[in-house]
């Protein structure tokens, strides 16, 4: 059976304070953004489709990082996208002021566009 959002949720928790907090700003965020958005425990992570999977998140020991299922797509004018994959690309959270400061917001808007391209 799956695990639940809750069940990881309390796993990240005891893997840090810090992730477990940055995790629930990105989850906020994603919910007053895309209010229709689902969510769905998957590869260790919580991934996020509305109408199509558009991102994930992972929380690791030293970060928090939400995976962009289409990023290759993204005119990443601002330069914060991480990878050089075919398909994905990420923002590597670290506090959760990264929430703000490496503009998840806009980056989300543009995954959700992309995935739909």
């Amino acid at each position: 059976m799956a695990k639940s959002i809750e069940a990881l949720m309390d796993d990240i928790r005891l893997l840090g304070e810090s992730q477990y907090q940055m995790l629930i700003g990105v989850r906020r965020l994603i919910r007053e953004q895309f209010p229709d958005a689902t969510e769905e425990v998957k590869y260790g992570g919580i991934l996020f489709c509305s109408n199509i999977q558009f991102a994930g998140v992972f929380a690791y020991q030293q970060h928090v990082s939400v995976e962009f299922s289409h990023g290759a797509k993204i005119e990443d004018t601002l330069g914060l996208l991480e990878g050089k994959g075919k398909g994905r690309r990420h923002l590597k959270l670290h506090s959760v002021d990264d929430i703000k400061s490496k503009h998840l917001a806009q980056y989300l808007s543009l995954a959700l566009a992309a995935a739909q391209l």
